[in-house]
């Protein structure tokens, strides 16, 4: 009994031993630090050649092993020094004077692996929180030699802050101590100094009210990462944009509401994104700037290369930074989200692409454009999208009439479709296309259906709907004079011949079969003796048939959140409030189109594929007015098929007087397609207009069999 009595009190004194013999070990080594400062003669001697790393380690040791000791929960009588001693505050200080040379290292390495390490919440303590924002103060130098270091130890904290959100406040904000949760935990020393703060945080801290002011653009962690989001260091710049995403993602809108309020986060991300798009040297090619691929930021480093054209470095910076706030923006909280793409509006889309936009110079006018549609193409986000949107076309809705500007910046943009400058024609349509790619419904509302609503464009009139027999289309009539077309209506208020033979105003035909005779319609446009393709071996529409049907997919998916009927507006809901009128932007694409013998080929190939896009959303109001050709158009209305007709008739008039126009023409096909070496010719422009026209009128063949008939009734 008594060996055994004997054997317990052994066991007593042995375990009790180690934490006095710890808390010792654990002064003795911050003393001999403290005690380096005493009796160091040459100040000019690196950190890493004392022993203050080896003693800062065994430091970190003990108390990892102390706290294995100790009751979960209870902070051992070491962690009590460290906090009681100001010990995290005295090495920020020393680490914040780089004394001796490479000491902000050996703090940065020390801070990360006792708040990596040690599990007990230490954040929250006065004595913990202000060192840690002390030694951020410096955080954003750029090649100080610490980068490593420092992104480690604001890793450590962002792990921390996502933990436990509320954390953020005192790394922010300077808060002291946490109210009545934990005080009871917290030493003598740090709940005497709890009325503490950081200069500048003052009460107002935990008050947005009382805060008028700009969020503070003090030193602390969203600074810090930011700076290291400019590293030269691939890695580390990439891990300081992980972290940073993981912040704004934070969950809790009181972290969110923090963020955006006692940080600068949102004007340095815009400020950053201005200064590089600034950066881009003005020489660039806008040819260039299209042709880059979508950036992703986090390969910057790999698609900026060595530079293949003046300029490539610069655009890959802006663009990869663009990417980042994109996917930034995609993952945070909506308040953060919402603060940043305000922010972005105001000082990028506003305050720089716009006076560069209205500029009058026609090389400002194509090194914007060429930026803006690598912009528009890079952004994603919901957010960041709609903010774009409205900046570009503004919010109206309501059908538009001729001459009416409400939006400056909208009107410049689509006259430009029709410029003077045939370079700045092509960047603008190429603009319109990248944005009607975009999944956003204003894009096609604006600029198209918002003028389709109410169906104006078809002929008022008694109906005949359950008379409407099969069209007879006859493709030796191609070569009829306007006057005898009865498609031809357009631009004559009075031309009411013709039409008892076509069906009555509705829908596009409503079965398959008449699904083929639409299709016929368009391939039968362009007369065989205008005809090239037969003759050089190539297919006929349905060699564009597969790329109509990944088209018309690509479309669908764009609109499916749009939520737009399955069909037509039935004629006796439709009531327009005055004439028709298609709006500007298509007024601007049918003007073009009437002029395809007399434009650039680009031109027209860019025309073209902007109609075909149009085309192929599932709108059936869309459907209708550019696919259908059996429209009985309202007078002075015309349609994508209308200008076309007008467009055949001006063509056979004008080859009539060309001599030897089908062996031109078909040398012009061979030279377009590489068959035969380029040379100048006269009508060369006329011949490559009649082959783009050729072309479009077979896709607009395969979207109308691809897309099929809208449903339910006209």
């Amino acid at each position: 009994m008594l060996s055994r009595l004997g054997a317990l009190l052994q066991q007593a004194v042995e375990t009790r031993e180690p934490s006095v013999d710890l808390l010792e070990a654990f002064t003795e080594h911050w003393k001999g630090i403290t005690g380096y400062y005493l009796e160091a003669t040459d100040e000019s001697i690196p950190a890493r050649q004392t022993d203050i790393p080896w003693r800062l380690k065994q430091m970190l040791d003990i108390l990892v092993y102390e706290e294995k000791q100790q009751p979960a929960g209870e902070a051992g009588p070491c962690l009590e020094y460290l906090l009681q001693h100001k010990v995290l505050e005295t090495l920020g200080t020393l680490g914040k004077a780089e004394y001796p040379p490479g000491m902000r290292q050996q703090v940065l390495l020390f801070f990360s692996r006792v708040l990596g390490q040690v599990q007990h919440p230490l954040l929250h303590y006065l004595n913990v929180h202000r060192p840690v924002q002390l030694l951020q103060l410096s955080g954003d130098r750029l090649g100080s030699g610490t980068e490593k270091e420092e992104v480690q130890f604001a890793a450590v904290l962002c792990a921390k802050i996502k933990q436990d959100p509320t954390l953020l406040a005192y790394i922010l904000e300077g808060k002291s101590i946490l109210n009545g949760r934990r005080a009871q935990e917290l030493p003598a020393s740090p709940v005497e100094e709890g009325a503490e703060h950081p200069p500048g945080t003052g009460t107002a801290a935990g008050s947005p009210s009382a805060e008028p002011s700009p969020p503070r653009r003090d030193s602390n962690l969203i600074t810090s990462l930011m700076g290291l989001c400019k590293s030269k260091k691939s890695r580390v710049a990439l891990k300081a944009g992980e972290n940073l995403l993981l912040l704004v993602g934070l969950a809790q809108e009181a972290a969110a509401a923090c963020l955006v309020r006692s940080s600068a986060l949102c004007q340095l991300l815009t400020e950053h994104l201005c200064d590089l798009y600034s950066a881009v040297p003005a020489c660039t090619d806008p040819a260039d700037i299209l042709a880059l691929e979508r950036a992703s930021w986090r390969s910057q480093g790999d698609a900026a290369g060595d530079g293949v054209f003046p300029g490539k470095e610069s655009l890959a910076a802006f663009f990869g930074w663009l990417d980042y706030l994109d996917e930034l923006v995609m993952g945070a909280h909506p308040v953060v989200a919402d603060a940043i793409t305000e922010a972005v509006e105001e000082k990028f889309f506003q305050g720089i692409l716009q006076p560069q936009l209205l500029e009058m110079s026609e090389l400002t006018i194509l090194s914007a454009t060429a930026m803006l549609t690598g912009t528009v193409r890079q952004i994603r986000a919901p957010p960041l999208l709609h903010r774009l949107v409205l900046f570009l076309l503004g919010p109206d809705r309501h059908p538009e009439t001729p001459g009416d500007a409400p939006h400056p910046l909208r009107t410049q943009l689509i006259d430009r479709c029709n410029h003077l400058s045939d370079e700045i024609s092509l960047a603008s349509l190429r603009l319109f296309e990248e944005l009607l790619q975009k999944p956003h419904e204003h894009v096609a509302h604006s600029l198209a259906l918002r003028n389709l609503e109410a169906r104006g464009y078809l002929q008022r009139g008694p109906a005949m709907p359950d008379e409407r027999g099969p069209p007879e289309p006859d493709p030796d009539e191609d070569g009829l004079d306007l006057e005898e077309d009865p498609y031809f209506t357009d631009g004559f208020p009075d031309a009411g011949f013709g039409m008892a033979k076509k069906p009555p105003p509705g829908s596009a035909p409503s079965g398959k079969g008449q699904v083929s005779e639409v299709v016929s319609s368009f391939l039968c446009l362009v007369p065989e003796e205008a005809k090239t393709s037969s003759c050089m071996e190539e297919g006929g529409y349905d060699t564009y048939v597969h790329d109509a049907l990944g088209l018309v997919q690509a479309c669908r998916a764009s609109a499916a959140p749009c939520g737009w009927p399955p069909a037509p507006q039935p004629l006796d809901a439709c009531h327009p409030e005055a004439t028709f009128y298609e709006g500007h932007f298509l007024k601007v694409l049918f003007d073009r189109m009437t002029r395809i013998l007399d434009q650039p080929y680009s031109l027209n190939l860019q025309v073209t594929s902007v109609l075909s896009r149009l085309a192929a959303f599932p709108h059936p109001h869309l459907h209708e007015y550019l696919l259908d050709p059996y429209l009985n158009l309202a007078p002075g209305c015309r349609s994508l098929f209308s200008v076309l007709v007008r467009v055949i008739g001006d063509l056979m008039q004008r080859l009539q007087r060309v001599p030897h126009f089908r062996a031109k023409l078909l040398l012009v096909r061979r030279q377009l397609m590489g068959l035969v070496p380029g040379e100048q010719m006269d009508h060369a422009m006329l011949f490559k207009g009649v082959v783009v026209l050729e072309e479009f009128c077979k896709e607009l063949a395969a979207i109308a069999l691809v897309k099929g008939p809208p449903e339910g009734p006209p």
